[in-house]
């Protein structure tokens, strides 16, 4: 198919969300009396829902393979990747990519993949676990 983003559309739209619910199923008072509540056996937590098999997470770089050819910062609909002139390499600020993975399909050496890491939370957009260089 010409267009692969038009056959994940289609096919997401056939799809269960793969979300976890909220842990209780309804709104408790207070997380500590829930949990006070979980340990007597009172009250139950919903379980976590499975990681898919093919889930697009955090985004990978294999920095050697890369030959700077910019063609992901071109087609990055997020503007998550910059070119860092004095490497001649890119940076990808995991903080601002969607995971679309059209960086990935155009990149010609494959440096560019998406894994299965999926918590990409921080206090501060910028740290560095959050920037892939």
């Amino acid at each position: 198919m010409p267009f692969p983003m038009v056959q994940e559309l289609l096919g997401s739209l056939f799809k269960k969300p793969n979300t976890n619910p909220f842990p209780a199923a309804q709104l408790p008072p207070t997380v500590t009396g829930l949990l006070e509540k979980v340990g007597k056996g009172e009250a139950a937590l919903n379980p976590p829902v499975p990681v898919p098999e093919r889930l697009r997470g955090k985004m990978t770089y294999v920095r050697e393979t890369c030959i700077g050819c910019k063609l992901c910062i071109k087609v990055c609909p997020a503007h998550a990747i910059d070119f860092v002139e004095s490497t001649k390499k890119v940076r990808i600020f995991v903080s601002q990519c969607i995971q679309c993975g059209q960086c990935t399909e155009i990149c010609p050496k494959q440096c560019l993949a998406l894994s299965g890491e999926f918590l990409n939370a921080s206090h501060d957009r910028y740290a560095d676990e959050l920037v892939v260089d």
